[in-house]
């Protein structure tokens, strides 16, 4: 059990509610067991219609997982890192295939494993702070719990994007990539009803127009296409649109073994279910404990917040195909679901 998460029935609705809201409620593991244990009871409870996930705080529903346990087992073993995916992957399998209506609020922060716990639910509500993201990128890592499954089903290229890029969408381009459903004027009076009715009610009376989306997949489209990362970023680089070679020049701070991955990894997941999506991001997530650019990514982006990463290799270049591919292969302890 943990204090950071709160759980209970408001009449028959199961509500999960995120209360770490000083970390933005970045999820550890214990939160994690704790709303996987809820769900796999409330699945099988007939007196529970649907299920809430909301948080505290202002600054956001999830800004991830816990990267500082991720780079402490990196640089040990690896034990612990793996036994977290494993439970965390198997909580955003259970989601995606839950027998009830999952509703999840997304208001300002939803990063990483926020997506995971917010956006495979039936219904993913968000407001004008929302901002939906997969930045693992930055700091060595692939998109994980279930994002490069959400991300390879985005209309056209939109997903390669945000997962090469690492960069958050706005409530109206979350909702145009699938990352979410719709948008609401205020959370206010979403987190009362008790029955999955009065809930569904009030959150489509609360929907307003999110306005048009930012992204512009003219050129997404155009440079995102193919599975060379290099020829990606040569195509970002060259456009004559000014926010396509913006988009190359930030994908260049990444760790370069992390963009081929994920590229590779994106691609892969275009024709598989949630489950396979997240067998090959156990497999990714597994093997990138073994390469430096983790526990540097963290070191520079979370721990000493230094922003200066040095990658090894340290461009697209110099990314062996063959350390690509070592990530995507099965494992002797692949993830079970």
């Amino acid at each position: 059990m943990t204090d950071d998460v709160r759980i209970g029935l408001q009449g028959a609705v199961g509500r999960i509610t995120l209360t770490r809201p000083r970390a933005i409620n970045a999820l550890t593991h214990p939160m994690i067991a704790a709303v996987d244990a809820a769900l796999a009871a409330w699945a099988q409870d007939d007196a529970v219609e649907c299920v809430l996930v909301d948080s505290e705080g202002d600054r956001g529903f999830c800004a991830g997982g816990d990267v500082k346990a991720i780079r402490e087992s990196a640089l040990g073993d690896g034990v612990a890192a793996r036994a977290l995916w494993r439970d965390e992957y198997r909580m955003n399998a259970r989601i995606g295939a839950y027998p009830k209506p999952v509703v999840t609020l997304l208001p300002g922060i939803v990063l990483g494993g926020g997506v995971g716990l917010g956006c495979h639910a039936s219904l993913r509500v968000v407001t004008s702070s929302s901002r939906l993201g997969m930045p693992e990128v930055t700091i060595g890592l692939v998109p994980d719990v279930g994002g490069t499954h959400l991300l390879a089903h985005a209309p056209g290229e939109l997903g390669t994007h945000l997962a090469l890029t690492g960069t958050s969408a706005g409530p109206a381009d979350a909702i145009a990539c699938g990352l979410a459903d719709v948008c609401v004027s205020s959370l206010d009076g979403l987190h009362a009803p008790t029955t999955w009715a009065s809930l569904e009610s009030a959150v489509r009376a609360a929907a307003v127009d999110p306005g048009p989306p930012e992204l512009d997949r003219g050129w997404i489209d155009a440079c995102y296409a193919g599975d060379d990362a290099a020829v990606v970023v040569e195509r970002l680089l060259a456009s004559d649109v000014s926010a396509a070679r913006e988009a190359g020049e930030l994908i260049g701070t990444k760790s370069p073994t992390a963009v081929a991955v994920t590229l590779a990894a994106v691609r892969s997941a275009a024709t598989m279910t949630l489950p396979e999506a997240l067998v090959q991001e156990y497999r990714i997530s597994s093997a990138s404990l073994g390469r430096p650019d983790v526990a540097e990514g963290i070191r520079a982006q979370v721990v000493e917040k230094t922003r200066d990463p040095h990658w090894r290799p340290a461009s697209l270049a110099g990314v062996d195909p063959r350390e690509v591919a070592r990530h995507l292969a099965p494992r002797a302890d692949d993830l079970e679901l």
